[in-house]
């Protein structure tokens, strides 16, 4: 833990202090609870990786963040500026009047009141959740929001007309529940995709959005046990509460696949028999540049890990692109050519667009829509299997003869997908 990882750490949650202390804590808070010591006591290395030698000892930093800075209020998500809604009564359930406002009083207000949003508008604090009549789609410029709060003059409470929103650590239960398919399907739904290109992801929104489970062409032992033992070590009053809100596993995992009980099928085949065995599919794509690195860590560090550094500057990583870039392409052709029905998305714009992406999944999947269900995969789009971004390399790790390979698998892909009369892959694909 450097001094610049744990002032990064802090401020990106919105502490007004950073305290680092001998090379491995990093406590951040809104206030100093102790008296100031002798500085001698606190004997650190100037260099960037500083670490206080002296135990029980905190150099602490007071950061100065920006007024339209996105930061945080403890374990919340700040989800920027938004216009009033025209009905707020309908919009939200419960509406404080606090004079001296704080994101803290309303946070914390909103989170006792089992509450998913804290959404402040000058002195007035409302709660609730997202809904059509405050769907959070259309993002305002902070700029109309950087109104100082009456309580504490460094943060924003927005206005009567634009306000600041929060979304609190507690869980929207509004799309949670899931069930195998109480009577069997007439069709066997793929949900297909080449390693690396967010599958798992697609399948937690997919069961969200819908609230049957999804299954898969294997078994992975990781997915289906994923929030089994969350449970064993917390109090027996929140155990069912606990069951409830964090049953993460895929619980379609372990059916056979053509069980006909999940609502579709994960896969990563890409043989004619193999396609032709379902009815029709879904083809996830990826950005092939971000699928392999994904794939690569995926391969060598586990379903949230990262490869050893060692390998992405070896002959692993060379060969692996060299043959996992043809296999990316030669998986979207087959399924191109050889399923019948196939609803295809991109992983880039079901992120952009998640609302209106997933919408055309539901209907594809010929289930009623809930917009209710879809506003909460919304809220709680991250899902359990996800690391925490790409590994941030020093260097790229693609080579101009990488670059040049991979792009001539991107125009292969964009001119099958065009003669299918699809749309063709998103322009970032190509090579710029």
């Amino acid at each position: 833990m450097t001094v610049i990882q744990c002032q990064s750490s802090c401020a990106e949650r919105g502490y007004q202090y950073a305290g680092h202390g001998f090379g491995r804590g990093c406590y951040c808070g809104h206030a100093i609870q102790k008296p100031n010591t002798i500085q001698s006591n606190c004997y650190c290395w100037e260099d960037p990786a500083s670490a206080c030698t002296e135990t029980n000892r905190l150099i602490i930093y007071h950061l100065e963040l920006s007024q339209d800075s996105p930061y945080n209020y403890k374990n919340t998500i700040f989800k920027g500026c938004f216009k009033t809604p025209d009905n707020s009564t309908k919009a939200f359930p419960l509406i404080a009047f606090m004079p001296a406002m704080t994101v803290g009083k309303c946070v914390d207000f909103c989170t006792e009141k089992k509450l998913s949003l804290a959404v402040l508008a000058g002195q007035q604090c409302l709660c609730g959740f997202s809904t059509v009549h405050f769907p959070l789609h259309a993002q305002e410029n902070m700029k109309r929001c950087l109104y100082h709060c009456p309580g504490q003059s460094h943060e924003n409470c927005g206005t009567q007309m634009y306000n600041v929103v929060y979304q609190t650590e507690v869980q929207d239960n509004r799309c949670t529940d899931r069930s195998f398919l109480f009577a069997q399907p007439k069709q066997l739904m793929a949900l297909a995709s080449f390693p690396g290109s967010g599958n798992t992801w697609a399948r937690h929104l997919i069961e969200l959005a819908t609230g049957f489970y999804t299954g898969s062409y294997y078994f992975d032992r990781s997915l289906y046990e994923k929030g089994q033992r969350l449970w064993l070590c917390v109090s027996s009053k929140d155990v069912f509460n606990h069951l409830r809100h964090s049953d993460t596993g895929f619980k379609g995992e372990k059916d056979n696949w053509k069980s006909g009980r999940t609502i579709c099928i994960k896969t990563h085949e890409k043989g004619k028999q193999e396609i032709e065995a379902f009815d029709s599919g879904i083809l996830l794509i990826r950005n092939p540049y971000r699928t392999l690195m994904a794939e690569f860590n995926r391969k060598y560090g586990g379903h949230i890990g990262f490869a050893p550094m060692l390998l992405w500057k070896g002959e692993t990583w060379a060969k692996f692109v060299e043959v996992y870039a043809d296999l990316w392409a030669s998986h979207t052709l087959a399924w191109l050519n050889y399923s019948e029905q196939l609803y295809v998305v991109y992983y880039e714009e079901l992120k952009r667009d998640m609302f209106i992406h997933l919408r055309g999944l539901v209907l594809f999947l010929g289930l009623p829509l809930s917009v209710d269900r879809l506003l909460c995969t919304e809220s709680q789009k991250s899902g359990t299997f996800k690391r925490s971004g790409l590994l941030k390399l020093e260097y790229d790790p693609f080579t101009a003869d990488m670059r040049t390979s991979i792009d001539y698998h991107v125009k292969r892909v964009d001119l099958a997908l065009r003669a299918k009369n699809l749309t063709g892959v998103p322009d970032e694909y190509h090579l710029r």
